[in-house]
């Protein structure tokens, strides 16, 4: 049981710093062979245990999928959370904060934005947490378009709304927000693994030309400009 003052018991404690070491067993093996070839049975052979006694911390390669996929979310969600605090939500800023934590963990990024892993759904909670992320991009974006007129596709985005998960950005603003959202992603994941080796440019300006056609506030995504 735990203590009146909060803390863990040494058995809690045990039982943390075991799971911490099955999560950091399952990031190698990630970043050696992908997460679709995740086995619990490999880490619990490396840290000298039976499977049946690993199956005690995570009741199989789902909920141990989970727990990564939601670290990541959450690592990345209180990034640009503190990203957003600090710099007032600004396009730019949230874009670099993106990209830095990537670079930081590669293996991470593509655990949550790469491949699916074949039969794995993950759950509603975790959805959330995506959706923290998107909400904070809706609010950088809307305070960019506030007045901007809708382009046709923002139009189309103001009737399928879901993804925005009752976020009341305007048209332009949810437009801004997919274009920031599919083409950064797209520039990363193509950085992150690789494809823009020998290509002799350096892919941060890239990502930085990128962003400032984003963060342009003179026109709406797909709009013309109001300037003579």
């Amino acid at each position: 049981m735990t203590q009146a003052d909060g803390t863990k018991t040494p058995r809690e404690r045990y039982r943390a710093q075991v799971r911490t070491e099955i999560k950091e067993r399952a990031w190698e093996q990630i970043a050696t062979a992908g997460a679709s070839a995740l086995s619990l049975n490999a880490i619990a052979k490396q840290m000298g245990m039976s499977g049946p006694a690993l199956y005690r911390y995570y009741g199989g390669r789902d909920d141990l999928i989970t727990e990564l996929v939601r670290d990541a979310y959450r690592s990345l969600a209180d990034t640009i959370a503190a990203t957003a605090a600090k710099d007032g939500a600004e396009v730019a800023a949230l874009a670099h904060a993106l990209r830095d934590w990537a670079l930081r963990d590669p293996h991470r990024y593509f655990l949550i934005y790469g491949t699916p892993v074949p039969g794995y759904h993950a759950p509603d909670d975790i959805t959330a947490i995506s959706s923290e992320i998107m909400a904070l991009l809706l609010d950088a974006c809307a305070t960019v378009d506030r007045d901007a007129p809708a382009t046709p596709f923002g139009a189309h985005l103001e009737e399928h709304r879901e993804w925005a998960d009752g976020h009341p950005a305007p048209p332009a603003a949810l437009h801004r927000a997919m274009t920031f959202w599919t083409r950064l992603h797209g520039v990363l994941s193509l950085e992150l693994a690789g494809h823009f080796r020998g290509m002799g440019f350096d892919p941060a300006q890239l990502f930085a030309a990128e962003v400032e056609s984003l963060a342009s506030t003179a026109s709406a995504p797909g709009t013309a400009s109001s300037a003579p």
